[in-house]
């Protein structure tokens, strides 16, 4: 006898085993409150693009459409426009990446990309080593592939090296295949850290020694704020290192052009299971980038990125050192978008988000971050998108929020308040 659904959802007893991986984004669902003008949002990851020379931008459109539109609006490969994926290599060339445009694939955003990486590698149950804090998108994806995610403790300068060793040894110990070693090296999401030369290199030789394949994320390595280019891990290793970019955040997130950079035969398989996911990614988006890439000063432009997005952690920086109460901790980012904060002891960042909106600012929880209910008293604060004074505002609202907070647990709760002022050092959940 077939089984019957609940009146909610008549289909709740068909749906695959790995849709209980799936949930909802604390970020996406902050987005529509987000959006509400009256609201500052330190919240979503957005690029500011409206610094983009967009009248430049859509004359380059246009005559895209008029001279190459039957090509562009047409089918194209599965792994990607040719010239395009030239052009990837030099814009790899500052992160130390040496390939062949036959390595890259183009993916629909580095998002897709951590999802076929994912789908060829990992059967459920397969573990994957990811930082505490992690990037909510990548986490997302290892769920729904049913992967067993285990977090490991970062410091001040990123993944921990003896924290993955420890890892490692228990995961086998169990007797549990791992299959990735997950990392964003550079002014990481969500912690605002950026490991140094020689963590880099100690981490690779962990993974090579292992024989785990390493998965570095990179969507942000082109905007350190002193123009320093971290160098990939992929720059160390070609066979042992998938490499992961993005335009999303030196162009435009809207245009949804990503890619990875794969030894031959994983490259073939991210090839295979792209044309089975999508058949190809937009040819439209692939022509525009190209054609932005040949004909803007795109360099200039990632210049001009960096140092409006300097400014902007500045007011942040400059805020929370004002204005937060004693006991609150935060990152000092040197480049990308973020900047973790951990709040005074017992104060709870998930519980007190509808005060913060409430008081017209919105952020991101930092158990969002994690799979295993960690980061409760941590928050992701983004600077990307709001000019530096409404960010301030916005810091303002916030410490009022966390002040009032405190002011109440002194009252009714078990904790004392807490005094003024406050500190730079890395939160103690990244300790």
């Amino acid at each position: 006898m077939a089984q019957v659904g609940s009146r909610l959802d008549p289909w709740v007893h068909s749906y695959a085993a790995r849709t209980g991986g799936m949930t909802a984004s604390e970020i996406r669902a902050l987005f529509a409150v987000a959006a509400r003008p009256e609201v500052v949002s330190l919240a979503g990851g957005m690029p500011y693009v409206n610094a983009l020379p967009l009248d430049a931008i859509a004359d380059t459109v246009a005559r895209l459409i008029r001279e190459q539109g039957a090509s562009a609006l047409q089918y194209g490969s599965g792994q990607g426009l040719p010239q395009l994926r030239e052009q990837i290599l030099d814009v790899m060339a500052p992160v130390g990446i040496h390939a062949h445009a036959d390595d890259v694939v183009v993916t629909m955003g580095s998002q897709q990309a951590i999802d076929l990486v994912v789908r060829i590698f990992c059967d459920p149950g397969d573990v994957v080593l990811v930082e505490a804090p992690s990037y909510v998108g990548a986490l997302g994806v290892f769920r729904s592939y049913q992967c067993d995610v285990r977090h490991v403790a970062m410091d001040e300068q990123g993944l921990d090296p003896n924290a993955l060793r420890t890892a490692i040894a228990d995961a086998r110990g169990a007797g549990k295949p791992i299959k990735l070693i997950y990392t964003i090296p550079s002014f990481h999401n969500p912690a605002g850290i950026t490991q140094g030369p020689a963590r880099r290199r100690e981490l690779l030789e962990i993974a090579q020694s292992a024989g785990i394949l390493l998965l570095e994320d990179d969507p942000y390595g082109l905007l350190g704020f002193d123009g320093t280019v971290p160098q990939a891990i992929r720059s160390e290793d070609a066979d042992g290192v998938v490499y992961l970019g993005s335009f999303s955040k030196t162009i435009a997130s809207g245009l949804r052009v990503g890619w990875a950079v794969a030894p031959h035969a994983v490259r073939e398989k991210l090839v295979l299971a792209a044309e089975a996911s999508v058949l190809c990614p937009s040819h439209f988006s692939q022509y525009a980038v190209s054609a932005y890439l040949s004909e803007q000063p795109w360099m200039e432009q990632v210049a001009a990125f960096r140092e409006l997005y300097r400014e902007r952690r500045d007011a942040l920086l400059a805020g929370m050192e004002s204005a937060f109460p004693k006991g609150t901790h935060w990152t000092v980012p040197q480049g990308g978008f973020y900047s973790w904060v951990t709040l005074p002891e017992p104060l709870d960042a998930t519980a007190m988000l509808p005060r913060a909106v409430s008081a017209l600012v919105a952020y991101v929880p930092g158990t969002g971050f994690y799979v295993d209910g960690q980061g409760r008293r941590s928050m992701r604060l983004s600077y990307c998108f709001p000019d530096p004074e409404r960010i301030q505002e916005g810091v303002r609202r916030l410490a009022s929020v966390i002040s009032a907070e405190l002011d109440t647990l002194a009252t009714f709760g078990p904790a004392g308040p807490a005094g003024s002022g406050s500190t730079s050092s890395p939160s103690p959940d990244l300790a």
